[in-house]
């Protein structure tokens, strides 16, 4: 690889970056994506406002969470796992989840990160499928 084609280093700065409405409560702030120069992951946050929670989805790739803030749920495999701050999560494909804030007060944080830039999201109810980055638009 040549200094033409090496993608600079980058700090991304959350307070900085522009977030994106997901519905249903949460919100969205890319950070490391194709966009900066990524070639085998993305990553970002979701702030989950109080008492949100996300539709049951699974992913085409490995997911990593860890929950940066917060009082959260995860509901996964028929099974619910309360999630303390820094506690990580690794969602192997195809299986289906969701993030719930069990706070009816306070927002809740997370730091997703999925193992291929072409992430999509299906959502269990539908069968709908999308890309996790066409989340990150408008």
């Amino acid at each position: 690889m040549n200094a033409a084609t090496t993608p600079s280093p980058a700090v991304l700065r959350p307070g900085q970056l522009k977030s994106y409405d997901r519905g249903g409560g949460a919100s969205t702030t890319p950070l490391v994506t194709a966009g900066i120069g990524a070639r085998g992951f993305i990553n970002g946050i979701t702030e989950f406002g109080p008492g949100a929670k996300i539709a049951f989805h699974s992913h085409n790739c490995e997911e990593s969470v860890m929950l940066l803030e917060g009082d959260a749920m995860l509901d996964i495999d028929g099974r619910e796992h309360r999630l303390h701050p820094l506690d990580t999560t690794w969602i192997p494909p195809g299986l289906p989840h969701r993030f719930r804030n069990l706070n009816a007060d306070k927002p809740m944080k997370i730091l997703w990160i999925y193992a291929s830039l072409d992430a999509t999201r299906t959502l269990t109810e539908t069968g709908e499928t999308r890309r996790v980055t066409a989340e990150h638009s408008g």
